[in-house]
């Protein structure tokens, strides 16, 4: 065991009771932590202590206990006071600047005393980073730089030992680098991020000459001179992390390394004390980098950003950046938000958050632009000569290679010049440049309802979407600055207005802007393999103005306790004609906006293999235009959703509507009746089955009901048809083969029917992690069943040929009645803990119009991986025939519906059984729900 040298006598000054009281704490110091007790229990226990471990263990008993009861207090205000980030990040750099003294003077004088040090063993104990700057969220890391003058001598070597396992037992995340003054000068001059990091030094403790010479030896042989290449560096390193954690508006934001997130702000703070010398942003002001609405704007940011990074790592209990959906929950309800208005407490929370990150990203873009136009050299004389600026129109200039305004008074003197500038933006090619950014943003109150009426105004709102053929960065650059809600009142409500679901992956404005591009990009012709229908329409020709206007309005109602659609439609009645629409182009934008999710209902929630749903859809648009824009208006719908929204099966789903809708409209409502499908299906398969005997074929052709014609492509009719031939009782034929035209795997059953095959098939589907997205049951003349099921795997796919053998084998043991789906999903039918938090209320309908033969039950709930078994388990008890289900997943909520009858072949028009029906239904979701919560 190693025994300790005499202890060397304390000293009156010493470092842990230095900066004891440092104010603007969330507490008085003193009721968080009382350091003299601390430090007086610590070494008499020290003093007990025979040997080093021992003085550890004491060490970590001692300060650990003191530490946990810091950081409860500091929690407990947090609680009280949940918008008081900022005095929350220095308490808690402060606890951490007093447990490193108090670890720092135990080990020198009581585990490595030196009574006679020489002048190169001494050490400084200096905070870097985040750390540096004494912010500190409750489970930031410590980042340490251990200081020595010369090499690093023995005694300094087992002093930071020490002081690291006690860090390390106190489960504090310490970055620690040992170096000297030299070695921080080489490296800082080698990369940039631990330049960064020395550039926010701060002394802790030790010998704070050591400290006070690194500080001006970076500065006089590091910083100076390198400005330029630092501010490169800092602008380089912004641009991959937004890269790699994408836009702002992404639902589930990193808070410390998302766009307009900490670390932005944290680029400034480097940037200013690098070029300006100086700690406080404020001094930006005095500066002239910022106004001093622009820097209050920030502040409020900056505090916000920290209090949400609080909150979140103490939801979880340690360091988290992400604010992932479960967490929004939790943080919404800390930081005081409740429901109202008609939507949740989260999504108010999260669009304030949205609303500071656009802050933080708009300030934080105007100086990192400007310094970078400040750090420019002008280019070579000669290659100033070959390569010209665009010709800008009068009152604007070039400045480093951005539009400029020549005379802000002259500018500001034509309120219309506030929408001018997108557009000679757009026309030359110019990025704005950040000090016209600042003059527009600062000056949106000249926007009235004047200029809004102004004929002018209407004609250059509406080139900027139709004419320079780049709308999406003309809305863009409107929205980061606040003028497309300054030009459009009713706009401001959605800008950063999240939607609380795991289906949209944007705020409502961000989609709106996701949704012009995607039609931008259809009509310039770059999606004609993708989207060949929507690029067939807008090629023959629509009318671009109503397309354009009504996909800008179409999510406008959003965020309101009324129907979005309808108050959208209301809403667009009044602002087309402010926009120069024509009577009856606004009666267009307002019926498209009214029923823009009218298609996409039907496509995924009908099936459109039964004429009736063609023919209900050919009476709501009426007109072959209306259908043209309405089907380019949904892809693009779908499209901006999200990446990975839109597929090849809600693509075929679409086609087809649109193709027998416009064949309906166009030849007549006759062209869709049964009996005409069933012979055109019929004829498809002889010449498909071509080499078959007559005899055969005329036994094949015969043994189905009119249904099984029109329910299927001539495809499946081939591949039940090879099934059929020959089967014998109680024999189980499969096929499985991917569906490439729908990204789906088609899975064919032919077997004996009996009671409840649809729901054994979806159990037995359910048991290998498969997602049902479509499936339709018919029952032969000779009593076989035939069941067809399009499935995707768990991320949205076909399944993949290695897999297809274990479908294969549990799909057989189902069926025989080897496995019981009913037992074996009940461990399987889990919720992930970040899907827990989205309720999505339980709708169920009846709809006995929407088919001529079945009764079409909609089930509008939340999912999960057992639900379809469920379903058509309670629907089979209850003797209900399924005939076709289709389902349609957004996110976290799935529409299910079915075709059924009785058992006697009717329809359900009784209300006591759909009432009975739908408490049954009822019962088995809160069943599988509290089975998948648990």
């Amino acid at each position: 065991m190693t025994q300790l040298p005499p202890a060397s006598p304390a000293l009156a000054s010493d470092d842990a009771t230095r900066d004891a009281d440092p104010g603007d704490l969330i507490l008085p110091a003193e009721r968080i932590l009382d350091i003299p007790a601390l430090r007086t229990s610590l070494f008499e226990a020290a003093s007990e202590a025979s040997n080093e471990g021992g003085v550890r263990a004491a060490a970590v008993r001692l300060i650990g206990a003191a530490q946990a009861e810091a950081r409860e207090r500091i929690a407990a205000a947090i609680a009280e006071r949940p918008r008081e980030a900022f005095a929350a990040t220095r308490s808690y750099a402060w606890v951490t600047d007093v447990v490193v003294r108090l670890v720092h003077e135990l080990a020198t004088r009581r585990l490595h005393p030196l009574p006679n040090p020489t002048t190169s063993e001494r050490l400084t104990v200096m905070a870097v980073g985040g750390y540096g700057r004494g912010e500190m969220a409750p489970f930031s890391d410590v980042d340490l730089l251990f200081l020595t003058p010369y090499k690093i001598t023995p005694w300094a070597e087992s002093t930071i030992e020490s002081m690291l396992y006690i860090f390390w037992d106190l489960k504090l995340k310490v970055g620690h680098a040992s170096r000297t003054v030299k070695d921080c000068l080489r490296l800082g001059a080698q990369d940039f991020t631990i330049r960064t990091a020395m550039l926010e030094n701060r002394y802790i403790t030790g010998d704070r000459a050591l400290g006070t010479n690194l500080d001006r030896r970076l500065w006089s042989d590091l910083f100076k001179g390198t400005e330029r290449a630092f501010v490169a560096a800092k602008l380089d390193e912004r641009g991959a992390r937004h890269r790699k954690q994408g836009l702002r508006y992404v639902v589930e934001p990193n808070v410390k390394e998302g766009k307009g997130g900490l670390r932005d702000l944290q680029s400034l703070y480097w940037i200013t004390k690098y070029i300006y010398h100086t700690d406080d942003a404020e001094d930006l002001v005095k500066l002239g980098v910022f106004r001093a609405e622009e820097y209050r704007t920030f502040e409020k940011a900056e505090n916000y950003l920290w209090a949400v990074r609080c909150h979140l790592h103490l939801a979880a209990g340690r360091a988290v950046e992400q604010l992932t959906f479960d967490m929004q929950v939790e943080v919404a309800d800390r930081m005081g938000y409740a429901d109202k208005g008609g939507r949740r407490a989260v999504e108010w929370f999260m669009q304030d958050y949205f609303r500071h990150a656009t802050a933080v990203g708009d300030l934080t873009r105007i100086f990192l632009t400007s310094l970078e136009a400040e750090q420019q050299k002008d280019a070579p004389l000669l290659m100033r000569m070959f390569k010209r600026g665009p010709q800008v129109k009068g009152g604007y200039e070039i400045v480093h290679n951005r539009l400029a305004i020549e005379d802000d008074k002259a500018f500001l003197s034509d309120k219309m010049n506030l929408l001018r500038i997108f557009e000679e933006a757009l026309r030359t090619g110019l990025l704005i440049h950040p000090d016209a950014m600042r003059l527009v943003k600062a000056n949106l109150s000249l926007i009235d309802d004047d200029m809004r009426n102004e004929k002018e105004a209407r004609r250059i709102f509406l080139d900027l979407l139709l004419k320079h053929g780049n709308p999406e960065r003309a809305l863009r650059r409107m929205n980061e600055l606040g003028m497309l809600a300054a030009f459009i009142p009713e706009f401001e409500p959605i800008v950063a207005m999240m939607q609380f679901n795991m289906y949209h992956h944007y705020t409502v404005d961000e989609h709106t802007i996701q949704c012009i591009k995607h039609l931008s990009e259809i009509e310039h012709g770059n999606l004609i393999e993708e989207l060949p229908v929507a690029s067939t329409i807008l090629k023959e020709g629509v009318n671009r103005k109503v397309l354009y206007v009504a996909l800008l309005l179409h999510d406008i109602g959003k965020g309101r306790e009324e129907d979005h659609a309808a108050l959208g439609a209301r809403m667009a009645r009044k602002i087309a004609p402010r926009l120069g629409l024509t009577k009856a182009e606004s009666a267009t934008v307002e019926w498209l906006v009214r029923y823009h999710l009218v298609m996409s209902d039907m496509a995924q929630k009908r099936d459109i293999a039964d004429p009736r749903t063609v023919r209900d859809f050919a009476k709501a648009v009426q007109t072959r235009e209306r259908l043209d824009l309405l089907t380019v208006l949904t892809v693009c719908d779908i499209r901006g959703v999200g990446p990975g929204t839109w597929n090849n099966w809600k693509a075929t789903l679409l086609r087809a509507l649109y193709r027998q809708t416009r064949r309906a409209l166009e030849g007549g409502m006759e062209a869709l009746n049964r009996e005409n499908r069933g012979a055109e299906a019929k004829k498809a398969l002889r010449e498909a089955l071509s080499d078959w005997e007559t005899k055969d074929l005329r036994i094949e052709t015969g043994r189905h009901y009119d249904p099984y014609w029109q329910g299927m492509h001539v495809t499946a009719h081939k591949v039940f048809a090879e099934l059929l031939r020959g089967i014998k009782a109680d024999e189980i034929k499969l096929d499985i083969h991917p569906d490439d035209d729908r990204d789906a795997t088609r899975v064919c059953f032919a077997l004996d029917d009996h009671p409840g095959i649809f729901s054994r098939l979806a159990g037995a589907l359910a048991l290998v992690g498969a997602n049902v997205v479509d499936a339709r049951t018919f029952t032969s003349k000779d009593g076989y069943a035939t069941a067809a099921f399009w499935i995707q795997d768990a991320d949205g796919s076909p399944y993949e040929d290695v897999r297809i053998p274990r479908l294969r084998e549990m799909i057989r043991k189902t069926l025989m009645g080897e496995v019981k789906p009913r037992e074996m999903i009940r461990t399987r039918d889990k919720l992930k803990k970040r899907e827990r938090a989205f309720n999505v209320p339980t709708s169920i309908t009846f709809d006995n119009e929407g088919s001529e033969i079945y009764t079409i039950i909609e089930v509008d709930t939340r999912d999960r991986p057992g639900l379809l078994y469920d379903l058509t388990r309670t629907l089979s008890e209850s003797n209900v025939y399924i005939a076709s289900a289709v389902i349609a997943t957004y996110g976290e909520q799935v529409v299910d519906t079915f075709y059924v009858k009785d058992m006697f072949g009717l329809k359900f028009f009784t209300p006591s059984k759909q009432r009975t029906l739908e408490r049954r239904l009822r019962d088995a979701i809160a069943a599988g729900k509290e089975r998948a919560d648990g």
